[in-house]
């Protein structure tokens, strides 16, 4: 008998106590039943002395948990998920099968409480920027309440004086991409195959369709939405809709506004603002920078909140650090 199957042998039989089944039915989470404050550890498990482990924490087969690894109360790891280098997951994360958690990298990858990491899904691990130095420290935080689906990749930062932030109930669906230093707000839904590149800004309350590219050191503005195939290689302003391989404007995102609870009187101020500046028929006659000072000095929408959110927010983009607005459609008579 070959030295592999007499492994393989040997694995089988340890299950043959704690089988795959037997581990599923013991989780407090689907059992329903009370248990006790301790943890359950798989016979297979790889568990090193130096980790902390918090109380109701399941381990389940062939998990593999480094020294320098903390995991929260009520963490559960499903079989053959992993946790590397300094990591820290806090109350009850859930890695799902083939999971992996960190990186035998200096620096330190940080969960907070409620998230849960899909199957084979990569969450700070090394970054692929070509300037990272070998042996320079590097971050990822996450905070809480996220939902990170199957074959999904997030990056630490490419160097020590940044981090990659993700922050609290975002789902991330299938096979994302989040890049090394992106920063990431609240409430978002990335559809599968959203790629981000390095060090892109996006905030709250954004929504991605499926197969979208966003260029490196881009923004991404709240309530906006990004139609499907889209390549975004400019910023994108709040409240608005953009679409295409190189993605242009099409409007206000009017469905993830209604649907946010913007006000009637809201929506028809930006929708006033939005044509103002970029359905101008005087286009020729009128250049952009009057554009949005009429918009700001205008007696009514001056006083909107939302109004002059959306007008700020294309003035940071058009600062000369930034890549400037996404290509909008010029408008006539005709």
């Amino acid at each position: 008998m070959s030295l592999l199957m007499k492994i393989r042998k040997s694995s089988l039989s340890s299950l043959s106590i704690f089988s795959f089944q037997s581990f599923f039915t013991t989780l407090p989470h689907f059992s329903g039943e009370k248990k006790e404050t301790s943890s359950f550890i798989h016979p297979t498990a790889v568990v090193h002395p130096n980790a902390i482990i918090g109380q109701d924490v399941s381990i389940g087969p062939f998990c593999t948990i480094g020294s320098s690894a903390r995991l929260g109360n009520g963490c559960q790891l499903y079989p053959l998920s992993h946790i590397f280098g300094n990591s820290e997951l806090g109350e009850h994360c859930v890695l799902m099968t083939g999971a992996v958690v960190g990186d035998n990298l200096p620096g330190q990858t940080v969960l907070g409480c409620n998230n849960i990491i899909g199957h084979h899904a990569v969450v700070g691990v090394k970054c692929q920027d070509m300037k990272y130095q070998p042996g320079e420290e590097c971050f990822l935080d996450v905070g809480n309440n996220n939902e990170i689906r199957e074959h999904a990749s997030i990056h630490r930062s490419s160097k020590s004086s940044d981090r990659t932030v993700i922050g609290d109930s975002n789902l991330i669906m299938g096979s994302c991409h989040i890049a090394h230093d992106c920063k990431i707000g609240n409430n978002n839904i990335f559809a599968n195959n959203t790629l981000l590149a390095g060090h892109v800004v996006v905030e709250d309350y954004t929504h991605t369709a499926g197969a979208i590219v966003v260029h490196q050191f881009c923004h991404v503005g709240s309530f906006s939405f990004i139609g499907g195939g889209s390549v975004v290689s400019q910023d994108v302003p709040k409240y608005t809709m953009v679409a295409g391989e190189r993605a242009e404007l099409r409007g206000l995102n009017f469905e993830g506004l209604c649907r946010r609870g913007f006000t009637v009187s809201e929506i028809k101020s930006l929708r006033m603002a939005y044509r103002k500046i970029f359905m101008r028929v005087d286009v020729n006659n009128v250049g952009f920078e009057e554009c949005l000072t009429e918009v700001e000095q205008d007696e009514n929408l001056s006083k909107v909140p939302a109004v002059c959110s959306m007008v700020q927010s294309i003035r940071d983009s058009l600062a000369e650090n930034r890549r400037g607005i996404c290509k909008f459609r010029q408008w006539s008579r005709l």
